[in-house]
């Protein structure tokens, strides 16, 4: 006997359609099977869609699985907003914190309302860094980006951070030179491999009298997606990196920012980073960000 299963188009870190990250999301999630949900994952397209299910366990509110086209993956920022917005909205949940259970852990969630807005924040994993790629390995993947070793920043490691799912930090010196990127996503994907690691987050200082701190461009080819428009996976771990190494300074014993992502794609999106300090090192992080739903639609499995 077939079931029926709600499906949103969401795009996250936005107020506008056809801006910022889209996400799949599937509400009443109880039912399906793995390979169900990787194959609407399949067939949505989105560099994510979200699996909610309803929870058994005093510990959690709820458990939500992600689905990239390709592969189910251990947390996902812009469809964990692009959720808890259509939960919020579709059953009027109250501004409060909530546990969700993903494959990261157990972690919060708030929904935060003003008036009509609805924000959505989700605190990440712990925070923890790689080593620093060797200069045979930089020299590999400045070669797959098309960037001059010149055009990075000096001083600033490029390595592995995470705060469940880790992205190499890539600084480099301008958001010009950010925006006319053009990779190599066959040597990307090669350089995956030696690494350890599924995407390169590169960015960029943000341009005098901007209202965000820093640009940026994530790409994950080797996960299926080449670029994701706006990603908590990798902002969030740019908090912990800025913070560890004292590249931004805290105020009240906490680093804020915002990053505009998504520009060079034609889907802008900003999202909001938080990093609580403790003894000089991140504590605990969380991203933020607002969320429009594009289209709904019914699905019969």
């Amino acid at each position: 006997m077939s079931k029926k299963y709600k499906l949103y188009q969401v795009d996250a870190f936005t107020e506008h359609r056809f801006r910022g990250n889209p996400a799949g999301v599937v509400l009443n999630a109880d039912g399906l099977t793995e390979q169900e949900m990787q194959e609407i994952a399949r067939e949505l397209n989105n560099s994510e869609t979200a699996f909610v299910f309803s929870s058994d366990s005093q510990e959690y509110d709820v458990e939500v699985r992600f689905f990239t086209p390709v592969r189910e993956v251990p947390m996902c920022g812009h469809a964990t907003v692009a959720s808890h917005y259509v939960r919020a909205l579709e059953q009027n949940l109250p501004a409060g914190r909530l546990m969700q259970k993903i494959g990261a852990g157990i972690l919060p969630v708030d929904i935060i309302r003003d008036g009509d807005s609805i924000e959505i924040a989700m605190t990440q994993g712990i925070f923890r860094l790689g080593m620093p790629l060797q200069a045979d390995q930089i020299h590999e993947l400045c070669a797959a980006l098309r960037l001059s070793p010149e055009q990075l920043r000096e001083g600033w490691p490029i390595q592995e951070a995470s705060t469940g799912f880790g992205k190499v930090m890539v600084p480099i010196q301008s958001e010009e030179v950010l925006d006319h990127l053009e990779p190599d996503w066959d040597a990307l994907c090669r350089l995956s491999g030696k690494v350890g690691c599924n995407g390169y987050y590169v960015f960029a200082p943000a341009p005098k009298g901007a209202d965000y701190k820093f640009c940026g461009r994530m790409f994950a080819p080797i996960s299926g997606v080449r670029e994701d428009p706006v990603t908590g996976n990798a902002n969030g771990p740019l908090g912990g990196y800025l913070a560890h190494y004292g590249f931004l300074s805290p105020t009240d014993g906490a680093l804020q920012f915002s990053v505009l992502q998504g520009k060079a794609i034609g889907r802008p999106g900003i999202i909001s980073v938080k990093v609580e300090m403790e003894n000089n090192e991140p504590r605990e992080i969380q991203i933020s960000g607002k969320a429009v739903i594009v289209f709904s639609a019914q699905l019969e499995v």
